[in-house]
């Protein structure tokens, strides 16, 4: 009789997608700038008291873009096992993927400003 869900099989795919998180926040540079940025962000969240709403709006933004910068990664660590050497398509993919995040962060930026802005405005005014 076969399962519908294999538990062993899905919590071995947990580990496995967790040692790349882990390595990701541990080997990446960028990853660790997003992760610093997003400390600073949750610090001043708390601080200025975000409500459920703004909460769920900062915490999709991180989530987005360590996703991106995690998918930048992956797509980069490919495209030099694939060709070690320098080649102008790997280098257009390796770009297009920096490029990805770079559009995810300023639109997080963009939402930051409009969240935490409008907050600093209604603190000190």
């Amino acid at each position: 009789m076969s399962r519908w869900i294999d538990l062993r099989k899905s919590a071995r795919s947990f580990r496995f997608a967790a040692v790349g998180v882990r390595d990701l926040f541990r080997f990446e540079n960028n990853a660790k700038v997003h992760l610093l940025a997003a400390v600073a962000v949750g610090v001043a969240g708390v601080w200025l008291r975000l409500d459920r709403v703004e909460w769920a709006l900062v915490l999709t933004q991180i989530g987005l873009v360590w996703a991106a910068e995690a998918f930048n990664t992956a797509i980069e660590k490919l495209a030099d096992v694939v060709s070690p050497e320098r080649h102008p398509q790997i280098k257009a993919v390796k770009d297009l993927s920096a490029g990805a995040v770079l559009m995810v962060v300023v639109m997080a930026v963009v939402i930051g400003v409009w969240i935490f802005g409008g907050k600093l405005i209604e603190k000190f005014l």
